[in-house]
């Protein structure tokens, strides 16, 4: 059921909309040029914090279909009437999202990083720090994603709580801390699945 569960979001993902956030992170990058100058050498400095905050608010664009269209249409009822815990379905969206979002987000990273004169080892660092934060990121998507569906104004309410959260993540993946970076995309990996679970169950009473 969980293997099902993966399969059909991200089947859904990659035919639906979610080329959305990637095309947001590369619009954010190449307009970067535009709003400081073409210096070089400028760009390649800030680029790494330039992708990270444009993968941070790209992380908002699909958090309001993440949870909230198979709660209203029942799809979570159905899946705990079929003995499927709410941790579960927490998980399984959580991996949905991450292969629909993390590997897309690698790639458009290439061509993002050439509007921005990066060099090939300031490539490598900001790829392997998005290849440990990413998970943390989509983690922390679906929680909020659970925590805000079926709220008025959920979107903005959920760029409130994101933001803040994943701020730790910035500051590690920036500074090429890579093990206090894990750690806490390990620490929002774990927790997802039960404060989603915990939502879900919530939203049925």
């Amino acid at each position: 059921m969980i293997k099902a569960l993966i399969a059909r979001d991200v089947c859904r993902g990659l035919t639906g909309a979610a080329w959305l956030p990637i095309a947001f992170f590369l619009l954010v990058a190449a307009l970067m040029p535009f709003a400081i100058g073409p210096d070089a050498k400028l760009l390649s400095r800030i680029a790494p914090g330039v992708l990270w905050i444009s993968a941070l608010t790209a992380a908002l664009l699909p958090v309001e279909r993440l949870i909230e269209p198979d709660r209203t249409d029942g799809v979570l009822d159905q899946l705990f009437l079929h003995g499927v815990a709410e941790e579960s379905m927490g998980f399984a969206k959580i991996a949905a999202h991450w292969m629909t979002f993390g590997p897309l987000l690698l790639v458009a990273a290439i061509p993002a990083s050439a509007l921005l004169a990066m060099d090939g080892s300031s490539l490598a660092r900001t790829e392997l720090a998005l290849a440990i934060g990413t998970p943390g990121l989509a983690s922390l998507a679906v929680a909020i994603a659970a925590v805000t569906a079926g709220l008025p104004r959920a979107g903005s309410l959920a760029g409130l709580l994101l933001l803040p959260l994943a701020v730790p993540l910035l500051i590690f993946a920036a500074a090429d801390a890579y093990l206090l970076e894990m750690a806490i995309s390990l620490l929002l990996t774990a927790g997802a699945p039960f404060v989603a679970g915990a939502a879900i169950r919530a939203s049925r009473t």
